[in-house]
């Protein structure tokens, strides 16, 4: 079962989940092959309900899950007695990322007498990426009792607590994942990332430096490295590591972050655009980075874009008169109106007229 990518906040405990899967085994041809061996059978059989599901199953492993949802739908629809169909079609269904439908099939899995840890260990997981988190830990809980060394379902306890703010629990979960499979990059990545969140770098740097050597064009584990150094006071070598991961990467969101902030702080507008435009699609309300966005369009003159960013922090910040007036001045000058030149020659003090002294 392949492991969820549920990312985690910048600086505080995680929560944030992506429902998004990754499959971290390299998926092999042998699987495709298989499903098409099985083509001329089916030319032969078309009423045979096995051959479909056996072929939707080759598919799915195959990474064809469209095909295979066609395939295991025909089976049922010949033959609509057993369990594990639906466990196909719930498999198919997942890997689209249709929750709703995938625990609708697992809960058909189960009432046509289907049982095992991985249907208990797709309803866990499916129910923690719908942020079901009671019913994720009930079903995973009931995958441990079945496989108690189940590493996939301690990992996703470890994230189910994560996103319920219990971090002790979390990284005992995710420990004991990593324990039982060493070799998963995105246990290491959780470990990363949480143990920097809470200010351990010295162990971040372990987990991400493991990561890094099992899956170097993983760009989350370049992400977490470039952090701990930061913690540790060296800027430089995070900035590599964030740049690196960006590039692998275009999605981490917290990289670009702090790519944009170092550029800011540098008053290297034009370098930190990109980064914040990046940063601000992915996580609309990162904590400053709006405010930066539009001091840079306004420090390059970009007035009308400068103008519409502090429109949407008033938005975001009803009231605020600061960025009332940012808007009100950005937008006059978008205008062609320099209102600060306006107000100082209107507010100058006047020189007192010369008067010629009276002769004596």
């Amino acid at each position: 079962m392949p492991l969820a990518v549920l990312l985690a906040g910048c600086d505080r405990a995680p929560t944030e989940q992506a429902a998004r899967m990754v499959n971290l085994q390299t998926v092999q041809s042998g699987p495709k092959i298989q499903a098409q061996e099985l083509d001329g059978a089916i030319g032969r059989q078309p009423g045979n309900a096995t051959l479909y599901a056996r072929r939707a199953a080759f598919r799915l492993d195959a990474g064809q899950p469209a095909a295979a949802l066609q395939d295991i739908d025909r089976a049922i629809a010949l033959d609509d007695a057993p369990g594990e169909y639906y466990f196909t079609k719930a498999r198919a269904l997942r890997t689209q990322g249709r929750l709703q439908a995938t625990l609708s099939a697992a809960q058909e899995a189960s009432r046509h007498g289907f049982s095992s840890p991985e249907l208990n260990l797709l309803v866990g997981e499916a129910n923690l990426a719908a942020r079901n988190y009671e019913a994720a830990l009930d079903h995973l809980d009931r995958t441990l009792q079945q496989e108690p060394d189940h590493a996939a379902a301690l990992f996703y306890k470890g994230i189910a607590y994560v996103s319920l703010a219990d971090t002790v629990q979390a990284l005992d979960y995710l420990r004991a994942s990593f324990s039982r499979d060493p070799r998963q990059p995105e246990t290491l990545h959780q470990l990363a990332f949480l143990s920097n969140a809470y200010r351990l770098p010295a162990e971040a740097a372990r987990y991400s430096a493991r990561g890094l050597r099992l899956a170097p064009a993983y760009g989350p584990l370049w992400y977490d490295h470039g952090r701990q150094f930061e913690l540790q006071s060296q800027p430089d070598s995070a900035l590599r590591y964030y740049a690196r991961a960006v590039q692998l990467d275009s999605t981490i969101y917290r990289a670009d972050y702090r790519l944009a902030l170092n550029a800011y702080k540098l008053r290297r507008y034009a370098t930190a655009l990109p980064h914040l435009q990046r940063a601000l699609r992915r996580a609309p309300r990162l904590a400053n980075a709006r405010q930066m966005l539009a001091e840079s369009y306004e420090s390059l003159g970009r007035y009308p874009e400068a103008a519409d960013q502090y429109r949407r922090l008033i938005a975001e910040n009803p009231g605020n008169r600061h960025w009332t007036y940012k808007a009100w001045k950005t937008g006059n000058r978008a205008r062609g109106v320099f209102t600060d030149t306006i107000r100082r020659a209107a507010t100058a003090p006047v020189e007192p007229l010369a008067v010629p002294r009276p002769s004596l």
